[in-house]
């Protein structure tokens, strides 16, 4: 992890010898050292990475190449902070020039000497490298038999017996009818998941089940290890496969060539129906490197994979028309089972009363995971019952457990395999997830906006930082290290999280590496802070930060804030300042006036006062210039002082609120901006009011726009919006709100619109359906709002060929709507709202053949259910809501003949149907007229289901 901040300061100090240096005196060869020496460093601290765990001396000489980088990137930072500063003009600017040249030079003077000093302690580092260069090449020579050792480790799971298992048989069943059923050409059938979920445990239960061993002709199992060696690997399985057959393996094949040995496999399996299993693969050149060896024959043959990697694992189900099994915790009521088992020996459902709560809260961080369940157990197995008090720690200081307990010493093995996998620039990333507070969504969009902020992500050519960092994003979804746990209608990630256990591993890295250190409501007060703190994540309370008075902020780069209920004072929480800081996030507080103390941020790069009560913006934002992100969403600002047009590095401008009533949503942006065109680094810009024409000329300078939000569009400015966006090439979504409901909005000039546009939101009268709008082939999602068409919409939109989620709110004013055979062919959702006029919805089969969620709601003239809605097979979701009395319906079973199914009429009720194999209804109200009925708890299932709509 040193090598990240080794790379920061290399980074820094290429344009500063272009510049700066040249004006410390003697200081130019001192900084030529620092270079060479540092760049000589980071080819060694790969290595020392892999010993740091185990290696007491490399782990103080990493730490010393780490807080030396520190030291040189404040440095230098400092230094440039003083040739930053705005004299002025005139006598008194004259004034103030001498005064700071004269600062300037003690500051070329103090700078120098700084040098000095660091590069003494770094001639002192080298001597200890090389001390370690032995330790370095044997660690090398050693990374496949520590490979082994684990792969050793890894066997465990194979000796397991059924009685030792929990929550098996489902998953045991679905996985061994995936293999026995299915094509007759080789498949792929994978098991993806994090580490410790039981990958290998199900493999091997699977593997070995009677059924299948029946149904293949051929097994082999083999293990892969992360250093595996492709020609080692291949002998092993061809063991296998002549041991099956009680043949030995010819002595020739000692000698052969990976080629060789993949032929000679090929052609051993190529009229065989096999099963061969590999274990624990990382990577797709893994795969790669063995695929060719497996012949897709016609014989139904199966690769059983077990990964990490969801990347790898959809990779080869498409390669091979496969499976993808995802692995899922237990359920509580198979972990607690487990827990009970490990915890109170074999006793399955036995735990002492006044522990129970206790250890429910202890189980509920292991979070379903099995191996966590197990070792957590085991340690628990050894404490005393009647000491609560013991019980208790462990659930206070599962971090501390996890580190300092050798009987945890392979569960912290599982969960840190993964991150020790990564490479440099993911790990900075993965670790600084530890800013987040335990059961935090973390967004996406923000959370790239921060690593962009901080410097992890690197540059590369034809790409955004921020397209970059969504490549990281993905990386390690993709490697089971995050879990997705919100999406939008359009597939795209909108939140995810990290599990409790593995979030407890990264909080101590972090803090071994001085990445972030964290204050909350339970933090020991004698905790040991690091000398110079970098990054501030402070939890719930301010109290920490006013009593550790020791915190040295001097250095501080980024400050957090979660769930703060107090009104924080940055000046008399950090009395020492905070000059160097590039991330302030104090989103959620109390705060109502935006902080004085951020004027003097020069290299402040992300500003959140999301969700503040902050009313206005002062004038010297405009010092502001390095700034990148500027988050306002759901404070009170309406308007922004002229002076933002100084921030020439601003990316994402967002300043805009909500306002909820019933059935509506007011959306509000802030005023007019002249020569907001200056801005011409800004990727996102929402809301700006169109009140005046100028501005709209002014959007079409905004090329690296990608999401644009527009209020208070008149009709006359359309055409000059129109013009605007026709520039925006890079634009992928779009919103456009008009000054009220009855104004029309005029979108039929635009003849070329953004060829990657994905989303569209309208909200306002049309006088028809914008003729490009059938053109742009690349939308996903489009939302209509207060149309108000004379012409059915579903005409212009039926046939884009990527469109997934529509929806439609007083939109058309005709009494008919008909959904045509063969459109909307990718649909998965569709609302239709306050249709005041419609009487009749046809859908005829072949229409919407994907459709997942129907709501129709407020459509008062409406009389049937629509016409066809059978032919909706992927149905799952059915929404009414606030629907004329003689209209809704639903099927409901009958106490007294099973057999027979009543129609209630549900006026005026929330309905929600699930269509899995039949139909489902969950907490419906039953309603006569003007009374209610009693609650229907019975949950309705039937396979045989005729469904009948009257």
């Amino acid at each position: 992890m040193a090598e990240t901040a080794v790379m920061f300061v290399l980074d820094k100090l290429m344009p500063f010898f272009a510049t700066e240096v040249q004006l410390m005196t003697g200081g130019r060869e001192e900084a030529i050292y620092v270079r060479a020496e540092l760049e000589r460093m980071k080819v060694f601290l790969r290595v020392a990475d892999c010993l740091e765990e185990t290696d007491e001396e490399v782990k103080v000489w990493v730490k010393q190449i780490r807080d030396v980088a520190h030291d040189i990137e404040d440095v230098l930072d400092e230094f440039s902070l003083l040739l930053t500063h705005n004299h002025g003009d005139g006598f008194y600017g004259f004034l103030h020039k001498l005064s700071c040249c004269i600062k300037n030079m003690k500051a070329r003077y103090r700078i120098g000497h700084e040098i000095q000093s660091i590069n003494s302690r770094i001639r002192r580092i080298c001597e200890g490298q090389q001390r370690l260069r032995q330790k370095f090449r044997a660690a090398q020579q050693a990374a496949s038999s520590s490979a082994n050792t684990w792969n050793d480790r890894r066997g465990d799971a194979l000796l397991l017996d059924e009685t030792d298992l929990v929550g098996i048989d489902g998953p045991k069943e679905k996985v061994a009818g995936l293999l026995v059923k299915g094509g007759s050409g080789r498949q792929v059938v994978s098991l993806a998941g994090m580490g410790g979920m039981g990958k290998t445990t199900l493999a091997k239960q699977v593997y070995d089940d009677r059924q299948v061993k029946k149904h293949f002709t051929t097994h082999a199992w083999i293990t892969v290890t992360r250093n595996f060696k492709t020609e080692e690997l291949l002998k092993d399985m061809l063991r296998q496969l002549f041991r099956a057959i009680r043949k030995s393996v010819p002595k020739a094949v000692q000698t052969m060539s990976s080629y060789e040995l993949k032929k000679i496999i090929k052609d051993f399996l190529e009229e065989r129906r096999y099963l061969i299993v590999l274990d624990d693969v990382w990577h797709i050149n893994d795969w790669d490197a063995l695929k060719y060896a497996l012949p897709t024959n016609n014989c139904g043959s199966r690769v059983m994979l077990t990964t990490r990697n969801v990347d790898l694992a959809f990779t080869s189900r498409i390669e091979s028309e496969g499976r993808v099994y995802n692995m899922q915790p237990l359920p509580p009521e198979e972990s607690w089972k487990l827990f009970c088992t490990k915890t109170f020996h074999g006793n399955t459902n036995i735990c002492p009363p006044h522990l129970e709560e206790i250890c429910r809260c202890i189980l509920k961080k292991c979070e379903g995971l099995p191996l966590a369940i197990v070792a957590i157990g085991g340690v628990l197995a050894a404490k005393d019952w009647r000491r609560i008090d013991e019980w208790e720690m462990v659930h206070r200081s599962l971090g501390a457990e996890i580190e300092g307990n050798d009987k945890l010493k392979n569960l912290k093995k599982v969960l840190s395999l993964s991150f020790n996998d990564l490479p440099c620039y993911l790990k900075a990333c993965f670790l600084y997830l530890s800013i987040f507070p335990e059961g935090h969504l973390i967004e996406r969009n923000i959370l790239v906006r921060l690593w962009t902020a901080e410097g992890f992500v690197e540059a590369k050519e034809g790409k955004t930082l921020e397209e970059v960092a969504e490549e990281y994003f993905n990386e390690l979804l993709n490697r089971s290290l995050m879990e997705v746990v919100g999406t939008t209608s359009d597939s795209r990630v909108k939140h995810c999280r990290i599990h409790d256990l593995l979030r407890e591993i990264i909080i101590s890295k972090s803090r071994e590496h001085n990445i972030v250190a964290i204050a909350k409501e339970n933090i020991n007060q004698n905790a040991i802070w690091p000398d110079k703190v970098r990054r501030l994540s402070v939890h719930n309370t301010l109290q920490n930060i006013q009593q550790n008075r020791c915190v040295n902020s001097s250095q501080l780069r980024s400050l957090f804030m979660f769930g703060i209920v107090e009104k924080p004072c940055l000046h008399a929480l950090f009395p020492s300042g905070f000059k160097l800081l590039g991330v302030l996030d104090i989103r959620g507080t109390s705060v109502t006036k935006f902080p004085i103390e951020v004027v003097s941020l020069y290299y402040l790069k992300y500003l959140s006062l999301r969700d503040t009560k902050v009313k206005t913006i002062p004038r010297y934002i405009g010092k502001l210039q390095n700034l990148e992100t500027l988050d306002l969403k759901h404070a009170y600002v309406t308007e922004l002082p002229f002076e933002i047009i100084n921030l020439k590095n601003l990316r994402h401008l967002l300043v805009y609120r909500y306002e909820y009533e019933t059935y509506t949503i007011s959306k509000f942006g802030f005023k007019s901006l002249e020569k907001i065109g200056v801005l011409q680094s800004l990727q996102k810009l929402c809301f700006i009011e169109a009140t005046h024409v100028e501005t709209l000329h002014e959007l079409s300078k905004l090329t690296q726009l990608r999401r644009l939000g527009v209020l208070k569009l008149r009709k006359q400015d359309g055409k000059t919006l129109c013009s605007s966006i026709e520039h925006l090439t890079n634009l992928r979504a779009l919103s456009i709100i008009s000054t009220d409901e009855n104004e029309i909005i005029d979108l039929q000039h635009l003849c070329h619109p953004p060829q990657f546009l994905q989303r569209i939101y309208l909200t306002g009268r049309l006088e028809s359906v914008p003729h490009w709008l059938t053109y742009v082939y690349s939308l996903v999602r489009v939302y209509m709002k207060w149309s108000r068409l004379k012409e059915d919409p579903l005409v212009f939109l039926q046939n884009l060929p990527n469109l997934v989620h529509l929806e439609l709110l007083q939109v058309y004013e005709g009494d008919t709507l008909c959904f045509m055979a063969g459109g909307f062919k990718k649909l998965k959702q569709l609302g239709l709202d306050k249709f005041d006029e419609l009487r009749f919805v046809e859908i005829q089969k072949g229409a919407m053949p994907g459709i997942e969620k129907l709501s129709i709601q407020r459509c008062k003239s409406l009389r049937k259910v629509p016409l066809g809605i059978e032919h909706l097979s992927e149905l799952k979701v059915l929404e009414f809501f606030d629907m004329p009395h003689k209209l809704l319906k639903t099927i409901y079973r009958d106490e007294e003949d099973g057999d027979y199914w009543r129609v209630a009429h549900i006026p005026d009720v929330y309905s929600t149907y699930w269509r899995d194999g039949g139909w489902e209804v969950y907490s419906l109200e039953s309603f006569s007229e003007g009374e209610s009925a009693p609650l229907l708890n019975t949950i309705i299932k039937s396979s045989e289901l005729e469904t009948r709509w009257k």
